[in-house]
């Protein structure tokens, strides 16, 4: 294969990259901040209910894959001779080396380290000898494998108040992370629910990896009180479900929320406010993990 590679200002990304992909052949076309590393460096992100973030930077680093030599030459040729890409131009035009691709993507991923005797451990890596308790999980489609600071902070807190749940419900459950940590340390029945039905998938595939019985399904099974509620969204959709979340937490139950920011966090208190006292209860890198008791 080769690459091209080219510099764009951002109001030409967009154009550029469908040009390649829908009429130039690129096998997969990536965008970059080409300041990156710099202290003109550019953070772009967005979230549900918030103004939609720009389309790319202001100069950004195209990387186009070709199957060969002539169509990444060709490609460049004739996108720099329209009268439209004026502020384009050409980085480079390499070949790519042949690389052990699987072997390079799992030197990503090692273990990581929830509490010194509770681990994350991806299927290829033997688990460290602190271990205790650990979840086999590789990446996958679905959200959730112990490296974002919103699920590491949920699995800190199921180990730090494990007991003998007799019903706990992760609501959103992407990988089903924290619903098989829930089942490892001590739940009795664990449901998990996504409304994405490759998460519901992925969670039982999951389950099945690690010896854990339960419940995947859409939204629509959870049901009853729970002693324990989990969800890891983001802060938007978690300010629509307080009435449903606080709803299923039993009397003397917990109600479990990450995804927030910590600027977030007044606007999560008022909207559980009718219902739970949310607090913050631990915090890493930007974001808060926020926790409710219902009285019994």
């Amino acid at each position: 294969m080769f690459e091209l590679v080219l510099r764009a200002p951002e109001a030409l990304v967009e154009a550029v990259s469908d040009a390649l992909v829908d009429d130039l052949d690129a096998l997969s076309v990536s965008v970059e901040d080409a300041d990156a590393g710099t202290e003109a460096e550019q953070a772009l992100f967005g979230e549900p209910g918030m103004p939609a973030p720009r389309p790319a930077w202001g100069r950004s680093t195209l990387r186009a894959l070709f199957e060969n030599e002539a169509a990444a030459d060709g490609a460049a040729t004739l996108l720099l001779a329209q009268d439209w890409t004026e502020g384009l131009s050409l980085q480079a035009l390499e070949p790519v080396a042949e690389q052990d691709w699987v072997r390079i993507t799992q030197s990503q991923f090692g273990p990581v380290e929830i509490t010194p005797s509770f681990w994350i451990v991806p299927s290829w890596h033997e688990p460290p000898a602190a271990a205790e308790r650990l979840i086999r999980l590789d990446p996958g489609l679905a959200f959730g494998t112990g490296t974002h600071p919103t699920t590491r902070m949920c699995l800190r807190w199921i180990a730090a108040h494990a007991q003998a749940w007799p019903r706990v419900l992760d609501y959103g459950c992407g990988s089903g992370i924290l619903a098989i940590a829930a089942a490892l340390h001590g739940a009795a029945a664990v449901d998990a629910v996504d409304i994405d039905p490759a998460a519901v998938d992925s969670t039982r595939a999951n389950a099945t990896a690690n010896g854990v019985v339960l419940q995947a399904a859409l939204p629509a099974a959870a049901a009853g009180d729970y002693p324990l509620v989990l969800a890891n969204i983001l802060a938007t959709p978690l300010k629509l479900l307080a009435p449903l979340l606080a709803g299923f937490v039993a009397p003397g139950g917990s109600l479990v929320l990450a995804g927030i920011l910590e600027r977030q966090a007044d606007e999560l208190k008022a909207a559980y406010a009718p219902y739970l006292s949310l607090e913050v209860s631990d915090q890493e890198d930007g974001w808060i993990l926020m926790t409710a008791t219902r009285m019994a």
